[in-house]
């Protein structure tokens, strides 16, 4: 969190989110659960809300749209065989394709190199 003081007051500044500091482990324990067809929208969402250059209201639906996916119960409760996770993956493609100007190649090799540590024998 930065601090700026003016007459007192306490101003926060907006931070670009960092792999570092970011908490992944939830999101992965459900990637793994979830099978590979989710973990990668999931994994392009994830880095492209962790990239420097993607602006803040950008960031801030594809936050909303990891959040759904970690939610036990949504429209289909992830629970449930053969549909459990299908609202999740369409809410991360639905993300992915509003914002798709944002999807640089280096995005994609990010998460594709998670994709393949998380599932190395596809």
């Amino acid at each position: 969190m930065k601090e700026n003081y003016k007459n007192q007051e306490k101003i926060y500044d907006a931070e670009v989110l960092e792999s570092s500091t970011f908490d992944e482990n939830i999101i992965i324990k459900i990637l793994i659960k979830a099978g590979r067809t989710i973990a990668k929208p999931a994994l392009e969402v994830l880095e492209m809300a962790i990239d420097p250059y993607t602006p803040a209201q950008v960031r801030v639906s594809l936050m909303a749209a990891l959040a759904y996916l970690i939610m036990p119960f949504d429209l289909f409760p992830d629970f449930m065989p053969l549909v459990g996770f299908s609202d999740d993956f369409v809410a991360l493609t639905a993300v992915l394709s509003i914002w798709s100007k944002y999807m640089t190649p280096s995005i994609r090799a990010r998460a594709e190199i998670k994709l393949n540590k998380l599932f190395p024998f596809y």
